[in-house]
């Protein structure tokens, strides 16, 4: 079993490898496939043919009869395009067609934002590749299996049943979209090409950028590259080693990012005739015992947690409107900072998050009920975590990469993450690393409480989730209880609040009403006033969003309450309670 179970996890290293993302998709060629598909349901999983008992690939399906099957928006989650697949979890078939003439000798991927949670992918009816894990992104080289000039044929295989050894696992608090969910690209380049990059301050000198360059290709070593960064006169070059890495220091005083004065510089990439444009800002975080610190200057994380999902109509957001609709509504209430909970969001809204002044805390959905003890396991979280970093590592809105939430204290879990939280350092130490620690208080003495937890000693920050008032005691014990905790980092309450029905007026101790929310937030408020070395808040959430998990009829409706929105958008008594405590503290 032990041999088995070893395959299995080099088997999803491997693919992960190979599927991992190139930086930057939207600055090159690239021909969008997004638009109106075709998508057969197939719940067994093996749909066949009734006469040969066969069963379908995307060999077969690269020419089957589509027109009396159903069509299905791209991107887009299935299950709020048709009530038949409200609760829908299992396999779907998609194809599209599309022509491309590809310049000879050229290289052509298609580019994935996000498919969940498993999909296996055809080209013509060659199997390229397969993907696991539904919120990073990914791609295939698919050069040698289309026909340039003429109709080729893409089918997609998408499965969004959950897994015992998946990341996510069997359960979670918010609703499990499946489909193609952001966008789908062609994307054509040289033979050899600029795979990835990082531009970034040195941490220890504001008058030193640090940077490298990725080729990949057939010949990238002894290669010349060119980083430009016009408005601080540089145009620096250097040559690849043998991996097809340049590596640069550049000497420079740039104004630096912060959520108040979000500069970003353009910054141009040159490698031949592949030409990537960038905004870049430039920041430094830190922690200095229990304080944060942002270019070196002690900041509070006035912030709020977040789903990727729309308002008005609660579905997977994925396009730049919706996402900006989400994060404004964050800036209307004097945050500085967003969690996007409890996975990676899309990238165009990290991208935003830059340019409007909101730093980040980025997550995978390592959740409720992982399976601690497998490898398997562990490489997909690994896998995620990589997808997430590469492709964010340049955008100075994140400050925060976050490796958990809410997982039970137990001696496998915490060596589990102590090794994940080691491996992102190793992947970028320009950032925090944290999780959100679990709701579980405990009592030292009538009113005093702590968290008890091993991991914090893995992470850079002692944040945790608790709900005192809605969950845990009553909102009136809050006035008088106090926390013993850590002194030596900086205290992060990654989650707490209370839920409330838009437009429910029956009282301040009327379980789900607005009235009763605001209050658990003013006497939380009372509260967390008085935690020596806080240094950030986000109350769970910004809006009502969808969970299977909310059946009260009435009041839930499959909906998480907790939002200081309503999920069509209207604020609730709790909002301006927020926002007047935020501006206390900016």
């Amino acid at each position: 079993m032990k041999t088995i179970n070893l395959i299995f996890a080099f088997l999803i290293f491997f693919v992960a490898a190979d599927a991992q993302t190139m930086m930057n998709v939207s600055s090159r060629k690239t021909k969008s496939l997004n638009g109106i598909w075709k998508n057969i349901v197939d719940p067994y999983g093996h749909w066949y043919h009734f006469w040969d008992d066969e069963p379908f690939t995307g060999k077969v399906l690269q020419d089957y009869d589509f027109d009396s099957s159903d069509d299905i928006k791209v991107p887009g989650d299935w299950n709020t395009q048709n009530d038949k697949y409200y609760f829908y979890e299992g396999s779907m078939w998609y194809r599209t067609k599309f022509n491309y003439s590809l310049t000879p000798g050229n290289r052509l991927f298609v580019n994935f934002g996000a498919v969940n949670y498993k999909c296996t992918v055809w080209v013509n009816g060659k199997e390229i590749g397969n993907h696991e894990g539904g919120y990073t992104g990914f791609e295939f080289d698919i050069t040698d299996a289309i026909k340039s000039g003429e109709d080729n044929s893409l089918v997609l295989k998408v499965n969004n049943q959950r897994q015992k050894d998946g990341i996510p696992s069997m359960s979670t608090d918010w609703w499990n979209y499946g489909g193609i969910t952001r966008d789908v690209n062609l994307v054509e380049v040289a033979p050899t090409f600029v795979y990835d990059y990082s531009v970034q301050i040195n941490k220890n000198n504001f008058k030193l950028i640090n940077a490298w360059v990725q080729l990949k290709g057939k010949d990238v070593a002894n290669q010349e590259v060119t980083i430009q960064i016009p408005e601080l006169k540089i145009n620096k070059k250097a040559v690849t080693d043998i991996t097809g890495k340049a590596v640069f220091e550049i000497k420079a005083s740039p104004k630096l990012w912060t959520p108040y004065e979000p500069k970003l510089y353009d910054v141009t990439i040159k490698f031949g005739s592949d030409i990537l444009k960038d905004e870049i800002g430039f920041r430094t975080i830190k922690t200095n015992g229990s304080k944060i610190l942002l270019n070196g200057k002690e900041i509070f994380l006035c912030g709020v947690n977040l789903h990727e999902e729309t308002v008005g109509d609660s579905k997977r957001a994925n396009t730049r409107e919706q996402d900006s609709v989400l994060l404004m509504m964050a800036k209307d209430m004097s945050c500085n900072f967003v969690r996007l909970a409890h996975y990676p969001h899309n990238e165009q809204m990290t991208k935003m998050a830059d340019k409007i002044g909101l730093m980040v805390w980025s997550e995978i959905p390592l959740y409720w009920g992982i399976n601690w003890n497998s490898e398997l396991t562990y490489n997909l979280a690994n896998q995620q975590l990589t997808e997430m970093i590469t492709r964010d590592r340049n955008r100075a809105s994140i400050i925060i990469w976050s490796i958990a939430n809410e997982t039970a204290v137990q001696p496998e879990r915490t060596q589990f993450l102590t090794r994940l939280a080691n491996d992102a350092r190793k992947l970028d130490d320009s950032r925090l690393i944290s999780a959100a620690l679990q709701n579980v208080n405990k009592q030292l003495s009538h009113n005093v409480y702590t968290i008890e937890d091993p991991l914090h000693e893995a992470l850079d920050l002692f944040s945790f989730n608790e709900y005192i008032g809605w969950y845990d005691n009553t909102k009136y014990a809050a006035d008088s209880i106090t926390w013993v905790l850590p002194k030596d980092k900086p205290i992060v309450i990654s989650e707490f609040g209370a839920g409330g029905v838009y437009g429910r007026h029956s009282g301040k101790d009327s379980y789900f009403s607005e009235d009763n929310m605001a209050e658990v937030y003013k006497h939380q408020f009372v509260m967390l006033g008085k935690i020596e070395g806080l240094s950030g808040t986000m109350p769970w959430v910004l809006k009502d969003f969808r969970s299977p998990l909310r059946k009260l009829k009435g009041i839930q409706d499959d909906f998480n309450r907790k939002g200081l929105y309503s999920d069509k958008g209207q604020k609730k008594m709790a909002w301006s309670v927020l926002k007047e405590w935020n501006e206390k503290h900016q």
